[in-house]
């Protein structure tokens, strides 16, 4: 079968009638990037029984890769403005930041048209960074299931109220910023949590490859998003050198002591909420947003630079909990940048 060539001296290829492209982030124009890659960082290593059961693998012992992180990095033509690193949140990968599910671009190539050096991982256990399938394998041959636990994976329902798209399922909060007319796109990203197959090890890998990936590239701003603010909370603790300002979009958080809050006020933190938060039900409320607002207060109170920021407050409407995806993402991104200039 003849392949199709670009047409002459058009360069054009001409692809299948049939095939059905994402549409393009128009009018942004070409990004221009001096550097583009990815790499690993906080590799480590575990003897097991049995790596690989298959038809064309060996029954082991043998050495299996654990602990990695995953990282994908994007270098502007002219960095103009301080490295930032995306980390994600429960049930995501980096492709959060990535392409939005009706076609825009993520904050992943915003960020570097502002001239920002972007890191984005994948937190370990998650996506192209793998799991340690040992607990689960063991768990099989065992017959013991106390040797694993399940990995949770939100379903439509559950994502749809959790991260605000609405009240209740289907019904969508009349003013959401987000793109529901693609709401399938999104939830082909979801994955599940499979570094809580293993009881324990649930945070601590991704914050010491985190720390690892800072030693790597040097001080760098932080944004975390949902449950990876506890993370980056716990980095900005153990690293305090390499975290230039630390960003929370709708962060999990714990409370801090004067100690702490004193030793970190040297970072400067903002804590980002969007809308329709007041009264919501699931994981995303009330309790969530009045720990982040605590935490500033606290943090500020100890002389460091740290806001809490709820967009309605500021007149700022619709936005859900995943914000890096509502159709104002672009307006947001240039708000945080704006941030992390005055800040760092």
């Amino acid at each position: 079968m003849a392949s199709k060539r670009p047409a002459t001296g058009e360069g054009a290829f001409e692809g299948p009638e049939h095939a059905e492209l994402p549409p393009c982030a128009g009018g942004l124009g070409p990004l221009r990037l001096k550097c583009e890659g990815s790499f690993f960082v906080g590799m480590g290593a575990r003897t097991v029984d049995a790596p690989y059961y298959g038809r064309t693998g060996l029954a082991g012992p043998g050495e299996i890769s654990v602990g990695q992180m995953y990282v994908h990095y994007r270098c502007p033509e002219v960095a103009t403005r301080p490295p930032i690193v995306l980390i994600h949140g429960s049930n995501h990968t980096g492709a959060t930041f990535e392409t939005t599910p009706d076609g825009r671009e993520g904050w992943a190539t915003l960020f570097v048209r502002l001239g920002h050096p972007v890191y984005v991982v994948d937190q370990v256990g998650r996506g192209r960074s793998g799991f340690d399938p040992t607990p689960l394998n063991e768990a099989i041959d065992q017959r013991d299931l106390s040797l694993t636990h399940k990995a949770p994976l939100y379903a439509r329902a559950g994502a749809w109220v959790n991260f605000r798209f609405g009240p209740r399922y289907p019904e969508p909060f009349p003013n959401t910023q987000f793109p529901l007319d693609h709401l399938d796109h999104y939830m082909a990203q979801l994955v599940p949590n499979a570094e809580e197959l293993a009881a324990g090890r649930s945070g601590e890998a991704t914050i010491d490859a985190l720390v690892s990936l800072l030693e790597r590239v040097g001080p760098a701003v932080l944004i975390t998003h949902s449950q990876a603010g506890l993370y980056g909370l716990e980095v900005a603790r153990r690293c305090r050198d390499g975290v230039l300002a630390l960003v929370s979009i709708e962060g999990g958080c714990a409370p801090i002591d004067e100690a702490t809050a004193t030793a970190m006020r040297e970072i400067p933190f903002l804590s980002l909420w969007g809308d329709n938060s007041s009264g919501a039900a699931g994981a995303n409320g009330d309790a969530r947003r009045n720990d982040a607002q605590n935490l500033a207060f606290t943090l500020a109170a100890a002389g460091g630079d740290a806001t809490h920021n709820v967009l309605p407050d500021h007149g700022v409407f619709g936005n859900t909990h995943m914000l890096m995806m509502d159709r104002n993402n672009s307006d947001l991104a240039d708000f945080l940048s704006a941030w992390i200039v005055r800040a760092t």
